[in-house]
């Protein structure tokens, strides 16, 4: 079933808050998965796989320090360090930024697409001899990229390769799509007799 941007969007920041991420980075992890879908990459089914990762509560996937390597304690998760990587986006003018073992890398590509909007300039993305590239609107990238990077390298360059067309809509895997249904349902308060009642028009009174 097609979707729209504007549904997918608010799906996905439901489920990041549902797998327990704050609004914050939920709303990040929710414009992440629209700009990949508008751009021709899955991104529902790529948020799916990273929230059954189970990354939100632990600090042990924050990269630990900038440096010329990132690295966390653990598999870093791609909405903490791209949210980083768009933090210290004028870094890339004079250096490229490497890290290690990132988690679902197709979400580091949104955020490179940020720096690259905030340097006006083009970056090129390799994960473990693939390649991707991003002018911050428009991504050329591999259809598939695996579920963990050992190594990506983010660097400045002055322009694309080619461009290709965006989407308005796309049909995401429906299995994805239900799971993030499923954790999007956390995020609404269970119904009391209240608020039932309010949402009955007179509830119990009768001014008939």
């Amino acid at each position: 079933m097609k979707r729209s941007l504007n549904e997918i969007e608010a799906t996905a920041k439901r489920a990041a808050r549902g797998a327990g991420y704050s609004w914050g980075l939920a709303e990040e992890a929710s414009k992440a998965t629209r700009w990949l879908c508008r751009n021709g990459h899955d991104g529902v089914a790529a948020l799916a796989v990273l929230l059954d990762k189970d990354l939100a509560g632990s600090v042990d996937h924050r990269p630990l320090a900038a440096g010329e390597t990132w690295r966390g304690a653990r598999d870093l998760c791609p909405l903490m360090t791209g949210a980083f990587l768009s933090d210290c986006a004028r870094s890339l003018r004079t250096a490229p930024v490497e890290m290690e073992r990132v988690a679902v890398p197709l979400f580091i590509l949104p955020f490179a697409a940020n720096a690259a909007a905030e340097l006006t300039c083009c970056l090129r993305v390799e994960m473990d001899g693939h390649v991707a590239e991003t002018d911050g609107d428009i991504l050329l990238c591999p259809d598939m990229l695996p579920d963990l990077a050992e190594k990506i390298r983010v660097r400045a360059r002055e322009t694309m390769s080619s461009r290709r067309p965006r989407s308005a809509q796309m049909c995401p895997d429906p299995d994805s799509w239900d799971r993030l249904a499923v954790l999007a349902h956390r995020t609404y308060a269970p119904a009391t007799r209240e608020s039932r009642l309010r949402g009955a028009g007179a509830g119990l009174s009768d001014n008939d």
